[in-house]
């Protein structure tokens, strides 16, 4: 394979930046092909193990809840979740897949097959990946 840029000299920081970039903007690209955000996909994923709270729905995405506040209110005037009181707790909502979310979510689960490069070791590289964000993200959240 050619390097016509010179990438092969890059520290590995600079090429992981630059290819999570390049991976994000393809991504976003497509995402919004569907109707959906970054986020939204997160939160379709995650209830695909059935209804949850909005609190545990950006614990799982880690992010604040007012955060996932607002990815669920696009979600829910796109017609791909609905929220309902919670039975036992008139204070709390329970956010399920509506069946329009759940053909979104049909139509997005295979996006990372499409979109990217097969890679030989592609479990190893999910492995180095795994290992570069529990050392590095210590101090911004907890990593399971």
């Amino acid at each position: 394979m050619t390097d016509p840029v010179g990438m092969q000299g890059w520290p590995t920081g600079r090429l992981l930046s630059t290819a999570a970039r390049l991976v994000e903007h393809a991504w976003v690209e497509a995402l919004e092909q569907l109707g959906l955000s970054h986020a939204g996909l997160i939160v379709l994923h995650v209830l695909g193990s059935g209804p949850r709270s909005q609190t545990e729905l950006a614990k799982s995405a880690r992010v604040e809840v007012q955060t996932m506040s607002r990815t669920l209110e696009r979600l829910e005037r796109e017609g791909y979740i609905a929220r309902e009181k919670h039975p036992d707790d008139g204070r709390r909502h329970v956010v399920t897949r509506t069946a329009a979310g759940e053909a979104a979510w049909e139509s997005a689960r295979t996006l990372e097959a499409d979109l990217f490069p097969s890679i030989a070791d592609n479990a190893g590289m999910r492995a180095s990946l795994l290992e570069i964000i529990q050392a590095t993200a210590a101090d911004r959240w907890d990593v399971e």
